[in-house]
């Protein structure tokens, strides 16, 4: 077993070891068990705390409530703006209009909205905007077909500086699992909703 934090093997790729830690990672969180947004946006956390600007794009149209994370991370965000602790954050949501798009409030396709928000981040890799992108439930919008897989891997691989990007959601494509340098998959042992426990306030949002 290798020591604390150390790798179990070394690449012969030239690089020093502070060069190797911060190469950008790409990161994914699938299966079928509950916490893969949850632990994108612990990421989220801590990204901010350590100075970074943090773009979140959540994009499968939630349900009415505000998840409890985008309220955190808003708040974190504003005390960036009023004290300049922490780092800059956006958060964009699929279905309540694109916060940068004037379609807002329209009742445009969910597909055209998925392409528009996978637009907009391509753009942000190729300008650098962001230090981590949390993509969250991109997995879905890539099976159905809404966004363009090889576009999506190419770019993702491709991303210019030093930009992290985790995605979140269930049977992600194994091009974009092979891409990662990241995968965790959550596996499901038991989940209260099996036996009809519904979902809680302060546990799912």
């Amino acid at each position: 077993m290798a020591p604390k934090g150390q790798p179990l093997a070394v690449p012969d790729d030239g690089l020093t070891t502070a060069q190797r830690r911060t190469q950008p990672l790409l990161m994914v969180h699938t299966g079928d068990g509950k916490g893969k947004s949850t632990a994108a946006f612990g990421l989220a956390i801590r990204a901010w705390n350590q100075g970074w600007d943090v773009g979140v794009f959540q994009f499968v149209k939630s349900a009415k409530w505000r998840i409890g994370e985008q309220t955190v991370l808003e708040r974190l965000g504003e005390l960036h703006d009023q004290t300049g602790e922490g780092g800059p954050v956006e958060w964009h949501k699929m279905g309540a209009g694109w916060s940068w798009s004037r379609k807002e409030g329209s009742e445009a396709d969910h597909a055209a909205e998925a392409a528009e928000g996978w637009a907009e981040v391509k753009r942000r890799l190729a300008e650098e905007r962001h230090d981590l992108y949390v993509l969250d439930e991109f997995t879905y919008p890539m099976e159905w077909g809404w966004v363009d897989v090889d576009d999506v891997v190419t770019t993702l691989r491709e991303r210019p500086g030093r930009q992290y990007v985790v995605l979140t959601g269930r049977r992600a494509h194994p091009a974009l699992v092979e891409a990662a340098d990241l995968v965790t998959e959550m596996t499901k042992v038991k989940h209260q909703m099996d036996r009809g426990q519904k979902g809680q306030r302060g546990i799912e949002w």
